[in-house]
């Protein structure tokens, strides 16, 4: 029994998902200038976990095929026969059926839509349709996958705010333009998988030189846009500093990965892009959220208001 639950649990992507509600929850915490209501952050990060996981095993469910030829995908339980697929798609229609009405009932509808069409667009667009269909995939398709914090932001505020959507939508594209290097590194290491699946991964179609300098392009590009909460006064200067060492860090590895020391090179910048995205929104969060409660943080705002009064 024990072994059959941790399959089910393995077609959620836990570590995946994971990810995705963390950056959900930081986009909760800077919709509101306090602690954002418990109702809508406790039943919305359930709901968002729920679609994510249902959207994992959605995917586990059409890559079936691909997964039994990819070394890295060989022991998922469909490519290993442990799950049937039937058993796959009312689990995942469960998951996706709970998502919609804890969303609906507990949060608000707008959640509830951006959420169906998050899930919708990663499991059955990109998944189902683009992953074979061009080399862009990921880069089309990642849209789908960016969406978690402007999810996090509409389940507590329903973006009624001026700044709401442009701010939501700015943590949206930050994690949009990472997925390519990001994703692309690890497709390079995987490349005869890839291949060997009839998967048109760009360093499939294209050769790895090129992927390389793609991947440099789109990890100066993240660079730039990361700075932008600051300039537009999002975040301060304690988010700067991180995303600024954050990013000369991503920079480094993407430069050294256009003549990289070993083969294995492709797969590290891959695991640094997972720790990149998770502290750089955890600067995000300190800044906005965590800063301002610190002992003397209080006394040295009211100190600048009192100097702006006067």
């Amino acid at each position: 029994m024990a072994h059959i639950a941790s399959q089910y649990w393995e077609l959620t992507k836990p570590r995946v998902v994971a990810l995705i509600v963390f950056t959900a929850l930081v986009g909760m915490f800077l919709a509101v200038p306090a602690l954002p209501p418990w109702r809508e952050s406790v039943f919305g990060l359930l709901g968002i976990w729920l679609a994510a996981a249902s959207a994992a095993a959605i995917n586990h469910l059409i890559d079936q095929r691909i997964d039994k030829v990819m070394a890295r995908t060989a022991n998922r339980p469909l490519a290993t026969g442990t799950l049937r697929p039937v058993q796959v798609l009312v689990f995942a229609l469960a998951l996706g059926a709970l998502s919609m009405a804890i969303l609906v009932l507990l949060v608000n509808v707008l959640t509830a839509a951006l959420t169906f069409a998050s899930l919708i667009g990663y499991a059955v667009i990109y998944t189902g349709f683009l992953k074979r269909a061009t080399p862009q995939n990921i880069v089309i398709g990642g849209i789908a996958g960016a969406a978690p914090p402007l999810l996090g932001w509409s389940a507590v505020t329903n973006m009624q705010g001026q700044w709401d959507w442009a701010h939501a939508l700015l943590l949206v594209l930050i994690i949009f333009v990472w997925t390519p290097p990001h994703f692309w590194a690890l497709a390079i290491f995987r490349r005869e998988d890839y291949a060997r699946a009839l998967v048109p991964m760009l360093p499939v179609t294209h050769g790895v030189a090129y992927t390389r300098w793609q991947i440099l392009i789109y990890t100066v590009l993240l660079v730039l846009i990361t700075l932008l909460p600051t300039a537009i006064g999002m975040s301060g200067l304690f988010y700067l500093g991180g995303a600024v060492v954050l990013g000369l860090v991503f920079l480094w590895y993407a430069w050294r990965l256009l003549d990289p020391p070993d083969e294995f090179f492709a797969m590290r910048m891959f695991n640094y892009s997972v720790v990149y995205l998770m502290a750089l929104f955890a600067f995000l969060l300190v800044d906005h959220w965590l800063l301002p409660w610190l002992p003397g943080a209080g006394a040295v705002a009211g100190g600048l208001e009192w100097q702006r009064l006067d």
